[in-house]
Formats: structure tokens, C-alpha cells, sequence
């Protein structure tokens, strides 16, 4: 693979991503990079979603979501009654299923009966797909907020809507998904800076995974195409604050899909993007790229792989150094607070020691005046 911009940034240089501190094949270490580079290990119970992001912005679970067996029935009788009941509508499927499988194979049944398909995975989920033209999403939106009041006393993750269209032997899952997060034990980086004053801009869908909390700005999108473009634009525009996106292709796309080769591309794709965004960063911009957890597209199975992450920072007022390997995701959180000026989170160790007073500038900001 030729990833020359993340490549140039560093990537290669982070000997932690890969067994026996291998190099990566096509992407060599350089003697001089432009970005400071790192791995980050885990500290919190879980490997998904809405457990990475949260330790990223300053969260520490040490009690994991509740996850649930494969087999039927996967959810307990008493929520799935609950869940019919209240919705008044049956229930299909509640077992561990594939998105895509599941819909080929209760799509049909429920053109005809109406009733929900209930299905878990790996993670702490409990999703609920429909057909939009049986039910309205409006329906399914009203149904995922009732499932996740009953799904909260089960320690349950996130509640997600999957709608699909088309027939029997040809459906589709359309970008309307919806996350409803298990409510937030604390407050994180995001409340810290909007509470200060600062612009705090989400791009994908963190919006969904902070429940809104600490956001001033959400830009919901469901693809990498979409939160890219979005992000170049914000980086042509004057703001104050915080840009945080999440490219979801590489997660639902290609790492639960196990396609590598999707995932390549998409790689190919976003290391294009990152050339154009580092030409548009200004002296008293900041540029952390990362990941919430794994998912490689080599492995077994379709679940999330627990890993070190890579953690990639770019400032051109900053020359490329080692990070090392850092004990958990929250250091970025502790890193941003120190950079801010917001004062201190309860957990990390900051990687970054210039303050924004200092270098007049914040986290990919664009301060009004300059």
C-alpha cells in the first residue's frame, strides 16, 4: 500500500502497530518526520464505539457494557416484552447477527408481519432494523428512544436504528442510522471547552456517541466522502474551537466486512484527504489523528479487534518526535485541556506542552481575526 502523506507524517515510524515491531509494508519510517508519532493502549473495559470515543474525550469505564450471547434468544424476555409492548409492534430475530445477513433474512417477513428485527452483535448493541417503507423512520426513531430507556438499566451501549430499503433479494441499508448512546458518567473534553466559550464542531456521527453533550455545532454524516469534504471546509473557514470527526467506512464498511481491499482503498482515499487538509493548516493549527479501537479487515470473525491505536500529531509550529506508547486513549482529552487552557481532566498525561495562548491558536482553529 502507498500512503506517501501519512507516510511522510510518520506513520511508518511507530514500531508499537505491529507484531515483533515490524516495519509496515509500504510505508518506511522517515529519518525526518513531519508530524509527532505514537501508539495508545486501551485502559477501559471494551473495545467499541462509544467506549473508545468516550475515553478519547477524557472518559475511563471500568465496568464494561453488558454483552450478550450469540445464540436465540440473546436479549432477555422480560426486555423484549417490554420493547413489543410499548411499541406495539412483535419482535424478530434476538440473536447475534451480521446487518446485512440479517436483513436478507427477516427482510421479507417483516414486509408482510410489521415487526421489528432485534439482533445484537460482539458489542454492547441492541439494534432494531425496518424497512422504511413499512415502517417510517420517524417510527423507528420513536422506538430506538424507548428501547434505550429499557436498555439502560441493562448496561447496554448504544440502541441503533438500521433502516434498509429494497426487495427480497436485494436489500439495501440506507445512511439514516441513528446511535442512542447509554447516558455519559461525566463530563468530557467537549463540555470542558464549550463550556469555556470554545467552538466545538462534530463531523459523522459523535454526535449520536456524546448524545449531543458538549457539542456546539453537529455535522451528521454517514460516510468517509461526506465527513471529508465537510472537514475541508471547516478547515477553509474561520472558527474557534474543536473539530472532531469520525471516517465510519473504515469500521462499517470494510473492518466488520473483512474486506481488506475495500479498506486499502479507503486508506488510499484518506491519505489523499490529509494531503489537501495539511495544506490548508495554518502555524497555530493542530492535527491529532487516531483511532477508537480496531478492526482489522485480515482477521476472524466480523468483531472489533482490540489493539494499540496509532496517534499521529501534526503542528506545523512543532517538529516530529517520538509520543511513545501511551497509557490510554485519554491522554489526547488531558493533551487538549493543557492546550485550551480549560484546566486539567481527572485522567491522562498530556502530550502536548505548548498552551494555546502561547502559539495564539487551538485544535485545527481558526481564530476570527487571523
Amino acid at each position: 500500500i502507498s500512503l506517501p502523506n501519512l507516510q511522510v507524517m510518520g506513520l511508518g515510524n511507530i514500531p508499537s502497530l505491529v507484531p515483533n515491531g515490524l516495519e509496515i509494508q509500504g510505508i518506511d519510517p522517515v529519518t525526518e518526520p513531519t508530524a509527532s508519532y505514537g501508539a495508545m493502549l486501551e485502559v477501559s473495559q471494551g473495545k467499541d464505539t462509544t467506549t473508545g470515543h468516550w475515553e478519547i474525550a477524557g472518559l475511563v469505564l471500568k465496568e464494561g457494557f453488558q454483552v450478550f450471547h450469540k445464540d436465540y434468544p440473546s436479549f432477555p424476555d422480560e426486555l423484549i416484552q417490554a420493547f413489543s409492548v410499548s411499541t406495539g409492534r412483535d419482535v424478530m430475530c434476538n440473536r447475534s447477527a451480521s446487518g446485512t445477513a440479517v436483513i436478507a433474512e427477516f427482510g421479507e417477513q417483516q414486509m408482510k408481519n410489521g415487526a421489528w428485527i432485534v439482533y445484537t452483535s460482539a458489542d454492547s448493541v441492541f439494534q432494531i432494523a425496518a424497512h422504511e417503507h413499512v415502517i417510517p423512520l420517524n417510527e423507528l426513531y420513536a422506538a430506538c428512544k424507548i428501547a434505550r430507556e429499557l436498555c439502560n438499566s441493562y448496561r447496554i451501549g448504544r440502541v441503533i436504528a438500521r433502516p434498509f430499503l429494497g426487495k427480497p433479494g436485494a436489500f439495501i441499508r440506507t445512511e439514516n442510522r441513528r446511535d442512542y448512546s447509554y447516558p455519559l458518567p461525566g463530563p468530557t473534553i467537549l463540555d470542558k471547552l464549550s463550556s469555556a466559550g470554545f467552538e466545538v464542531i462534530t463531523v459523522g456521527k459523535l454526535d449520536d456517541i456524546f448524545d449531543g453533550k458538549g457539542i456546539t455545532t453537529s455535522n451528521h454524516v454517514e460516510n468517509n466522502q461526506d465527513a471529508q469534504r465537510i472537514v475541508l471546509q471547516l478547515a477553509r473557514s474561520n472558527f474557534n474551537g474543536l473539530v472532531f470527526a469520525n471516517l465510519i467506512d473504515f469500521d462499517m464498511l470494510y473492518g466488520h466486512r473483512r474486506d481488506p481491499r475495500g479498506y486499502a482503498d479507503a486508506l488510499v482515499a484518506a491519505d489523499c484527504f490529509l494531503g489537501e487538509l495539511n495544506n490548508l493548516m495554518r502555524d497555530n493549527d493542530i492535527l491529532i489523528i487516531t483511532a477508537d479501537h480496531g478492526n482489522d479487515p485480515t482477521f476472524k470473525g466480523t468483531d472489533h479487534t482490540r489493539e494499540i491505536v496509532p496517534l499521529l500529531l501534526l503542528s506545523p509550529a512543532v517538529k516530529g518526535h517520538s509520543l511513545g506508547l501511551r497509557n490510554g486513549f485519554y491522554d489526547i482529552a488531558q493533551s487538549l485541556a493543557k492546550f485550551f487552557g480549560v484546566g486539567e481532566m481527572d485522567n491522562g498525561v498530556s502530550f502536548i506542552k505548548i498552551p494555546l495562548a502561547a502559539m495564539r491558536g487551538s485544535a485545527i482553529s481558526r481564530k476570527s481575526d487571523h
